[in-house]
């Protein structure tokens, strides 16, 4: 492969580093922000569909604030994001408007994307934006999200943004010109990787972890946010944020970066939903004949292959099933709750109704409510 990932594409989600989007931590840097306004409106004006997911709050309300450190405490990280958010946005609107184009801001959480309902209505709300040719900016919801809900990276919200909108393509903008075999900041013989296969797990033992004190990433959540995106048929692309044009040279088919190609077909809506579900609420350990069912003869799971319950879990819950091992084979939406599971756990479906006195449904997991990870 020679030419971009990115190139014939309609529609990608870009995401900015804090690395990028500011001076080392020292604000805003507004002359890098301008130039992503001025490469993005281009290729909007082309007829290209793009949203960007933007770090930067966190920095920006830490200079705002005259805070040297990165705070540890929650809720002085939600205090700078508050403060920080209105300048990113600001800063945004200002230099799209240079070009005749509106943005608008978005804050998710997790819960926003594990509900239904918020879920599609999100997936709503910015394709009504995109139509309109408005730039959707978004970020994580800092001020109201804790460590239980949190997406932990804009690298991971980017992936499951993407997912959420089946575009082509996830950029990833770094400070990093992409991925090597080590980390050439300290091996001389670190060889850069052009192009590879998403969800390789040789590349997950390359990757290092966060490379500055300002942002929360590093390669290693770039190249898991790309096998997270792969399974629903996404590339990723990651790249220097600090070559010159680089969003209009890789939409041109100039092949800068590392490329991760997905080797998967685009997932049906509400299969891509489960595998975005970054937890579950439950997990069901399965034997080795109902793995079978499931991965080869594409089963419904039933309760006569479960041979143990972890978690509290309710009827429509999303759990996980684990093979002895504990690796995660599929997930999907649970029939009946975890008493319910535990006390039909083993037994034939015909036995349902005794056990319980009543029948919700013949499986515990219907396939259509089943995806394979």
């Amino acid at each position: 492969m020679s030419q971009s990932l990115l190139q014939n594409s309609k529609d990608f989600v870009v995401k900015v580093g804090s690395s990028l989007v500011t001076k080392d931590g020292e604000g805003l840097d507004h002359a890098a922000i301008k130039a992503w306004a001025a490469q993005i409106s281009t290729l909007v004006k082309q007829g290209q569909q793009i949203i960007l997911v933007s770090s930067g709050a966190v920095a920006e309300g830490m200079q705002r604030l005259g805070w040297d450190k990165r705070p540890v405490e929650v809720h002085e990280l939600q205090a700078a994001a508050a403060v920080g958010q209105m300048g990113l946005i600001q800063t945004y609107e200002r230099c799209f408007a240079e070009h005749g184009l509106h943005t608008a801001q978005v804050l998710l959480t997790h819960e926003d994307l594990v509900d239904r309902k918020r879920y599609l209505n999100a997936k709503i709300t910015l394709k009504t934006l995109l139509d309109l040719k408005v730039i959707p900016i978004i970020n994580e919801n800092d001020t109201v999200v804790t460590d239980e809900i949190k997406f932990g990276d804009n690298d991971t919200l980017a992936a499951l943004v993407a997912n959420l909108m089946e575009v082509d393509v996830l950029v990833l903008l770094t400070d990093q010109q992409g991925l090597f075999t080590a980390d050439p900041r300290k091996d001389s013989n670190a060889a850069f990787i052009n192009f590879e296969t998403a969800g390789n797990p040789v590349l997950e033992e390359m990757a290092s972890g966060a490379g500055s004190s300002i942002g929360t990433g590093g390669m290693l959540t770039k190249i898991l946010a790309a096998k997270r995106a792969a399974h629903a048929g996404v590339h990723t692309i990651i790249a220097s944020g600090l070559e010159k044009d680089v969003l209009l040279r890789l939409s041109a088919g100039e092949a800068i970066g590392t490329h991760l190609q997905s080797t998967k077909t685009k997932m049906v809506a509400k299969k891509q939903w489960l595998a975005d579900h970054l937890r579950t609420d439950g997990k069901l350990v399965l034997d080795p004949g109902a793995i079978n069912a499931l991965q080869s003869d594409g089963k419904s799971l039933l309760a006569i292959g479960v041979k143990k319950v972890l978690g509290s879990f309710e009827r429509g819950d999303v759990v996980a099933c684990i093979d002895l091992a504990g690796n995660e084979l599929a997930r999907g939406i649970v029939n009946y709750n975890a008493q319910e599971t535990n006390r039909i756990k083993g037994h034939a479906s015909q036995n349902i109704g005794e056990i319980l006195g009543y029948v919700d449904e013949p499986e515990l997991i219907h396939r259509d409510n089943l995806v394979l990870i």
